[in-house]
């Protein structure tokens, strides 16, 4: 999808726009995800 907004980025900038920031928040959702398994999972150490 990126691909093929990339010819037409200045145009309808759009076509880029929405699927980059799809892309965006699937990681970042993906990261905090993980970091709530580890918290949730992974034993802490109090010193």
């Amino acid at each position: 999808m990126m691909a093929e907004g990339k010819e037409n980025i200045f145009f309808t900038s759009w076509l880029i726009l929405f699927p980059g920031l799809a892309l965006f928040l699937l990681i970042l959702g993906v990261n905090l995800f993980g970091d709530g398994l580890r918290d949730a999972l992974a034993p802490t150490r109090d010193t």
